[in-house]
């Protein structure tokens, strides 16, 4: 009699063969055997590989949102200080440290305005044109014009109010994109700045004016300083207790739920883009004070440091978030690495690369907090 195989028509059979073929392993053996397949051992390995990205990618996230609230950006700059201060004794020096303060203090006047910009969920490229123009009016009005300085004062300060009302209107009733109607009037702004001073500087103010920038209370604390952080007084009891500051909140959470809740969004969003502009005249002020000059050319680029501040200072670049303590400890933080740095007598061409990395790394983390909410 000849021996029968297994009947093809009986699958239980064919298996039963083919774990006779490989010792006994059955479909897995036959797995195994597959040219181009994984064995069960590098599935569970690659799994597992999977499995630990995921728990460091969800352990990054929920490190970065709560970052904010433990007091990131303060323990950062407390870092930054300690260091600079073993890298560079004269970093703690009273003086420097006031040399500080009074180097950011236009910064810091500016970011303000760009923190109640960023929380509405807006941006405000103008702020460095705006700046050179409201000290260029100022200029004009006084050197050229013959008027007082208080109304010099008054002049460009108002100028910065008109053109950052300029951005509100063209924003909330032009509906341009924030980003396109403050990139408008950064170049308008600019040219009106040219044209004022006709390129030139406009120096030669009274003494009082100067004394604004270079009066030092008890010989140490540069009055600038002091009204600075009667401006971020000012800012904190208005997002944190006025109704028209927690609505900025509102706005930038949800603009279509804050107008439907009965807040007025284009009022509010003018009036934000008002007191920005007439900051970052207030600022143009402060560095003609300091400089002893009006300069056409002044504030380039600062609408950079400027949302680097805010940005730093833990603030969403989507809205709905941010603080004016945050913005300042931000301010503080691209100051001391600018005074650490030149202390240290690296380049202010290795300063930028370092500033754009803190940058990077600033606006990475709110892309991660945001993920995780």
């Amino acid at each position: 009699m000849t021996e029968e195989g297994p009947d093809p028509r009986n699958p239980s059979e064919e298996g039963s063969a083919v774990d006779e073929a490989h010792g006994g392993q059955g479909e897995v053996g036959a797995r195994d055997a597959t040219p181009g397949q994984d064995s069960p051992a590098e599935v569970d390995a690659k799994t597992a590989d999977v499995d630990d990205t995921a728990r460091g990618d969800r352990w990054l996230r929920r490190l970065t949102a709560r970052l904010p609230s433990s007091g990131g950006p303060l323990i950062g700059l407390l870092l930054l200080v300690a260091v600079l201060s073993v890298l560079s004794p004269a970093f703690l020096s009273v003086n420097n440290l006031f040399n500080v303060l009074q180097q950011i203090s236009v910064l810091a006047t500016l970011a303000i305005g760009g923190t109640l910009v960023i929380i509405s969920r807006g941006i405000d490229l103008s702020v460095g044109s705006v700046l050179a123009l409201g000290g260029a009016v100022a200029g004009w009005t006084f050197a050229e014009a013959g008027l007082p300085m208080g109304v010099a004062i008054v002049a460009g300060i108002a100028v910065g109010a008109a053109a950052g009302g300029v951005n509100g209107l063209l924003i909330t009733y032009g509906r341009l994109p924030p980003f396109i109607a403050t990139l408008a009037m950064l170049s308008m702004a600019r040219g009106a700045a040219l044209v004022i001073t006709e390129g030139q500087p406009i120096s030669g103010y009274p003494d009082w004016f100067r004394l604004i920038a270079t009066y030092d209370l008890f010989g140490v604390i540069p009055f600038s300083v002091l009204l600075v952080a009667l401006l971020y007084v000012l800012a904190w009891l208005f997002l944190r207790y006025r109704p028209t500051g927690r609505a900025l909140y509102a706005i930038g959470g949800n603009e279509e739920v804050a107008r439907l809740s009965g807040i007025n969004v284009r009022r509010a969003k003018l009036k934000v883009y008002t007191v920005s502009g007439a900051l970052a005249a207030l600022g143009g002020l402060l560095l003609t004070a300091r400089l002893n000059s009006a300069q056409p050319n002044a504030g380039f680029t600062l609408e950079l440091d400027v949302i680097a501040a805010v940005v730093i200072g833990g603030a969403s670049l989507t809205g709905g978030s941010g603080t004016v303590t945050g913005t300042l400890v931000g301010a503080l933080i691209i100051g001391v690495i600018r005074n650490g740095l030149n202390l240290l007598g690296v380049s202010s061409f290795w300063q930028s690369i370092v500033i754009g990395a803190v940058i990077a790394g600033a606006v990475m983390t709110d892309t991660l907090r945001n993920r995780e909410d």
